[in-house]
């Protein structure tokens, strides 16, 4: 990561070219989380087989561009993955398949972490099952923006 506030060619790319921006028709799980304080908004929608494999993973953000080129990256970890494994993405694991952000957007990776828990939560109540280790979703996630 440079010095200062720039974006690595990685984060600009998934700004500039989004992989799976859009919305799924009768998703298995959707999941929304905001960030009150900066105003960004995240929704992820999960397309789940009886296996409990992601098929397909799309997403609607409305925010900065670290928001939604970590809302792409997201999407892109999931796709293939089973609920458990997705369940592993965490916010670091989405900044370091972008090469890193900025301090001040850490919390837009917290985003899509916790958009991808409130889909799989969705889920697990839609389907009536269980995900070992998923919590109920925090709505809004401005309590957490400051770990790292």
């Amino acid at each position: 990561m440079a010095e200062g506030q720039a974006y690595s060619k990685k984060v600009m790319d998934h700004f500039m070219n989004p992989r799976n921006m859009g919305e799924i028709e009768n998703p298995s799980g959707v999941g929304t989380v905001g960030n009150a304080k900066c105003g960004d908004i995240m929704r992820i929608y999960l397309d789940i087989d009886d296996n409990q494999v992601i098929r397909d993973c799309k997403f609607k953000t409305f925010g900065c561009g670290a928001a939604v080129a970590t809302s792409s990256m997201a999407t892109e970890l999931v796709i293939g993955k089973t609920v458990q494994e997705a369940l592993n993405v965490t916010n670091k694991a989405v900044m370091e398949a972008l090469d890193g952000l900025p301090p001040v957007k850490v919390h837009c990776s917290l985003l899509a972490e916790e958009s991808i828990h409130a889909a799989l939560w969705d889920y697990a109540k839609k389907n009536n099952i269980v995900i070992e280790g998923l919590e109920a979703p925090r709505v809004d996630i401005h309590e957490e923006e400051r770990q790292e």
